[in-house]
């Protein structure tokens, strides 16, 4: 059976988020983080002193609950290639080039400082 324009059980227009479950679990959530805000300094300096990195990975996981994850992006160009394909910098003469290569000084009495 195709999708018909306008079917009530897809067209969803007005829905405008999560629904009150959600809403309240995430908010019960964030109430008890702030709540301890003070105990988790603390815990997260006792895993800390036995395991640095188990420390950090409960920051992060901690952290997806309120910092919204970002999203990866590609750019390409009209063909699918790089948009970088062809950009060129220019930084002056190579290093191997003769506009480049200095004569050094024969002592130290000559550079001037």
């Amino acid at each position: 059976m195709p999708f018909q324009k306008n079917d009530p059980n897809i067209n969803r227009e007005g829905r405008s988020g999560p629904n009150n479950s959600t809403k309240k679990m995430k908010e019960a959530f964030a109430m008890l983080v702030e709540n301890n805000l003070d105990n988790l300094s603390g815990w997260l300096e006792q895993v800390a002193t036995d395991d640095p990195k188990a420390a950090l990975d409960l920051v992060i996981k901690l952290s997806e609950r309120f910092v919204p994850a970002l999203a990866r992006t590609e750019l390409t160009a009209k063909d699918g290639d790089s948009l970088f394909k062809e950009l060129k910098f220019g930084f002056g003469p190579s290093l191997d080039s003769p506009d480049r290569i200095q004569e050094l000084p024969e002592t130290n009495e000559d550079i001037d400082v």
